[in-house]
């Protein structure tokens, strides 16, 4: 049996490692690795500089002034790594926002002396890429049958959808909202996942980064569905916020406001992460897409409906 030392320090990664088994492998994860619920008891080794609990523009603003001095939006407990002595630390390189970066636990291993630590680093952009991520960690656990499982069983599940779609031709624009304020849609592997389930996502490439625009630009490209899912956030932290949507000049102007097709989603747990539930994601987008095919239970758990009556 593999009984390396596993130290997560992303919750795509997290995730991943416990479905491939390994949950008594790990012996530390991130301040934000909370899924499953059975890890939330490991020592947390990571800790964000910027205060998650303010308002979204001033998380951004907090966010931009520590990069602005070069630095890394997280602290890493060194001390605390050297003395779980990890064989293995799981970081990613898609985003410094995001999650702890390489280029921080690089620093932070400099002189980690007497103990021998491979480094995987994650850099997920588009769907097959976290399939790839998924065997990039087996590879290194010893775990390749069971990861070639989960990837055939998350392979399914999204072909079943892909199928009932295949003759579906209305495909309503969508657009998906990652930040509120300043406002961003959600790029990398979103536009894929709504694609997928019977949408034509907006203004956002598929496999690159999430972009900021302006509100000028949404009311152009003038969506019949809006899903609001920023990143970090759950639906209850979401709604605290809705006013800044709802105080836009052309919120009331968009397709997506007269057809009442506004939805909320919990963005931290199933959108931002590039982990084997991104397959629940698009499930969460056929309901809301398509949801004269679909109805897989996720509704007032995962999304919910914003009446904007």
């Amino acid at each position: 049996m593999f009984m390396k030392r596993i130290i997560s320090l992303l919750p795509a990664a997290t995730e991943i490692i416990c479905a491939l088994g390994l949950e008594e492998n790990l012996v530390g994860r991130s301040h934000e690795c909370d899924f499953p619920v059975s890890i939330q008891h490991l020592p947390i080794c990571s800790d964000a500089k910027f205060t998650s609990t303010g308002s979204s523009k001033e998380i951004d603003q907090q966010v931009k002034e520590i990069l602005s001095d070069s630095l890394s939006i997280y602290k890493i407990d060194k001390a605390l790594i050297q003395e779980l002595k990890p064989d293995i630390i799981i970081t990613q390189a898609q985003c410094d926002v995001c999650a702890v970066s390489l280029k921080d636990v690089e620093e932070a291993l400099a002189d980690f002396i007497g103990h021998q630590t491979q480094i995987i680093s994650l850099e997920p952009k588009v769907l097959n890429d976290v399939f790839d991520d998924i065997r990039k960690i087996a590879t290194a656990t010893d775990t390749m049958l069971a990861a070639e499982a989960l990837i055939e069983d998350l392979e399914e599940r999204k072909d079943i959808i892909k199928h009932k779609l295949k003759f579906f031709n209305e495909k309503p624009k969508v657009a998906c909202i990652e930040w509120l304020e300043p406002v961003m849609v959600s790029g990398n592997w979103i536009p894929e996942l709504v694609e997928i389930a019977g949408g034509t996502s907006l203004l956002a490439q598929n496999s690159e980064h999430s972009p900021f625009v302006s509100w000028d630009e949404i009311a152009e490209a003038n969506p019949d569905i809006m899903i609001i899912m920023p990143c970090g956030f759950s639906i209850s932290r979401t709604m605290q916020e809705l006013n800044v949507l709802l105080s836009q000049p052309q919120w009331s102007q968009l397709q997506a406001v007269k057809n009442n097709k506004i939805y909320i989603a919990d963005g931290n747990h199933y959108f931002n992460r590039s982990g084997p539930r991104l397959v629940d994601s698009i499930e969460i987008l056929a309901e809301i897409i398509t949801p004269k095919y679909f109805n897989f239970g996720y509704e007032g758990n995962a999304w919910l409906k914003f009446d904007v009556a």
